[in-house]
């Protein structure tokens, strides 16, 4: 089969291969002809060698959608021929966590497109566990982007409990991660606010758009009346860090699944505690909320910037950067 490979960390070095062993799958697993795949930092973070990989040679690509090709002979709940996407997360299922609901952060687990092989092929296997049912109707496009930029923004919401009527500043909307947490947003009855150039992250269910980066703090103010936000949402790091932690009202909660333009950031002890301020940190999502994005994936839409084909990733990869690239990369 035909895949992208990395056999040494750098972008530089990531090869298209036509003659890559098609995966073999035990009784339990699922083998995937993929249709689509979304292309996320994870992804470039991966072929660039920053996190620990295996196997090596290794096939990236961490968010997946496409038809069963077979199924194992102890595989109840699929058959050949049906739309799925994959939870993306590897897990035992016995630690405490897993046990606790949390799977996506088992203690012996991982991530499939780092710990096992990705997407970016045209054939996956993966467990029986990890595979879901999608809709007839539903455009590949949007089924790529349900296991990582989807679910990732939900469960940031609901680990931050938002509720009817709050105020959610969001900093990143113009990525895929963004549109999805600003639909959700709407949909619990919050009151949004995009800070973004992008006036079309309006027809997202935006109420209101900062573009004056320079005056995000001072805008926030007056939109929530002296208030400030009760959730701000900051999946892009460093570089947004002061605005949004400043734009936190007392009592708030500041919640991030990310750090896209740098991770360290420099806190001020004092106004963290003298305001109370909520600091969580949210990473992916459980099996049951994967289920619950399903149930909503009509109610759901995205923009997709950008259609690769296979032979084209390293170009996907470099664009996840590229100023003009806003939305979701296919």
């Amino acid at each position: 089969m035909k895949a992208a490979i990395c056999e040494k960390p750098g972008l530089e070095n990531l090869k298209i291969k036509h003659d890559v062993e098609e995966p073999k799958i035990t009784d339990h697993d699922v083998l995937i002809r993929v249709k689509a795949a979304g292309v996320n930092p994870i992804d470039h973070i991966v072929v660039s060698g920053t996190l620990p990989i295996k196997p090596v040679p290794h096939i990236p690509g961490a968010g997946t959608s496409g038809v069963v090709e077979e199924a194992g002979r102890h595989v109840t709940s699929l058959k050949r021929c049906e739309r799925v996407i994959m939870h993306n997360k590897v897990f035992d299922g016995i630690c405490d966590i897993c046990l606790s609901g949390n799977d996506m952060l088992c203690r012996n687990g991982g991530l499939i497109g780092v710990a096992t092989n990705g997407g970016f092929a045209e054939y996956m296997a993966v467990p029986e566990k990890n595979v879901f049912k999608i809709p007839d109707e539903m455009q590949w496009e949007l089924a790529a982007s349900l296991p990582v930029t989807t679910l990732t923004p939900y469960h940031a919401l609901k680990e931050a409990a938002l509720k009817v009527n709050e105020s959610l500043v969001i900093f990143g909307v113009s990525g895929n991660t963004g549109m999805m947490a600003t639909q959700f947003g709407k949909k619990m009855g919050a009151k949004v606010i995009a800070v973004s150039k992008d006036n079309w992250i309006k027809d997202f269910g935006a109420g209101y758009i900062i573009s004056e980066y320079d005056r995000v703090v001072e805008k926030v103010n007056e939109l929530t009346q002296g208030k400030m936000a009760d959730i701000v949402l900051n999946s892009l790091g460093v570089q947004t860090w002061e605005n949004s932690f400043a734009s936190v009202s007392l009592n708030g909660i500041w919640v991030t699944f990310g750090g896209l333009t740098g991770a360290d950031v420099k806190l001020n002890i004092q106004s963290h505690y003298s305001k109370q301020v909520i600091l969580i940190g949210s990473t992916g999502g459980t099996r049951r909320e994967i289920i619950e994005v399903i149930d909503m994936s009509k109610e759901l839409k995205t923009r997709v910037w950008k259609k690769f084909t296979l032979d084209e990733t390293k170009e996907a990869l470099q664009a996840l950067y590229a100023k003009e690239g806003m939305g979701e990369f296919c």
